[in-house]
């Protein structure tokens, strides 16, 4: 039986992380596991009343924010599963979760990752994720199936090959990390995972969605309001991942597509909603491309 290690990043939300592992507690049948949990720099230090809860569970305290990435790649060093379950700490397990995905990996040995489907917590017969399109390296643009819809096992027979794994729930055949390097760190937020599953399928793998099995994410519906972070990050981080996996032909046309149509589009739509602050975010991000190499794990975010 192959070892399973659990690893999910906290961010000054502990409880949402105690109710995570409750429901691996609830849920999980299957034995060979071991849990990590990274405190990535909260503001409270959560992990000693962690440790007193929760015995069987590895705690690691970062005492400074290293991003999606960075906390995960710490969680990494500290692992020693076979297979990788990274699941964000927002999260709810469903029976059988765990040895579906590792029946996907073992019966299938070109499979590098597989994500399960996923659902919205509270909405949950609503789907978010059964697999994504390829990426269109001329927009840096893909689609994420099913997202908003219903479930009515529309999408079940996409079990199988898809474009990329999702960031909230994805196992990882531990020899996948070591050919294809750990995850960028210099990402910090948005594009990182598929940054990696490019990566991992450029050393021969290929990503499956293995939708039997199936858990539970409470990011909200509502995408909510934009925001300076966010707008900044999004635009750096697509530029920075067609970068790093486009051809130069690609990059080419995504770099004439991105400077005619999407920023013109970006800062119309920030004048009509009065956000003309993100008009200056909008530039670092792009500047950010210009100033910093593809390798490099500066991260370079400059928000306070």
């Amino acid at each position: 039986m192959k070892k399973v290690s659990i690893i999910s990043v906290n961010f000054n939300h502990s409880h949402v992380t105690d109710e995570m592992l409750d429901s691996i507690a609830a849920k999980n049948t299957y034995q060979n596991i071991e849990i990590i949990v990274v405190d990535n720099g909260s503001k409270m230090n959560p992990v000693p009343a962690w440790k007193e809860k929760y015995t069987h569970v590895q705690f690691i305290r970062s005492e400074v924010n290293t991003g999606f990435a960075g906390g995960n790649n710490i969680g990494v060093h500290a692992a020693s599963g076979e297979y990788l379950f990274f699941v964000n700490n927002d999260t709810v397990f469903t029976e059988g979760l765990i040895e579906k995905l590792v029946n996907t990996l073992n019966n299938n040995a070109q499979v590098g990752i597989v994500s399960p489907k996923i659902k919205y917590f509270d909405q949950p017969n609503m789907l978010q994720y059964v697999g994504y399109t390829e990426m269109n390296y001329f927009t840096g643009r893909n689609l994420q199936i099913g997202q908003f819809e219903m479930d009515n096992g529309q999408y079940n027979q996409l079990t199988g090959k898809t474009g990329f794994a999702h960031g909230a729930a994805m196992m990882i055949k531990r020899e996948a990390i070591d050919k294809a390097g750990l995850m960028a760190e210099h990402f910090f937020l948005y594009y990182e995972e598929m940054d990696w599953c490019a990566r991992i399928k450029k050393q021969g793998y290929e990503i499956w969605t293995n939708l039997d099995a199936l858990i539970y994410h409470k990011e909200s519906v509502s995408v909510g309001k934009k925001s300076a972070l966010k707008e900044y990050f999004m635009n750096r981080n697509r530029i920075l991942f067609e970068r790093r996996n486009a051809n130069y032909f690609q990059y080419f046309i995504f770099i004439l597509f991105f400077l005619i149509v999407v920023t013109p589009r970006n800062l119309l739509s920030y004048i009509k909603g009065k956000q003309y602050n993100f008009i200056t975010w909008l530039f670092k991000a792009i500047w950010w491309n210009f100033t910093h190499n593809t390798n490099s794990n500066q991260l370079g975010y400059p928000l306070k």
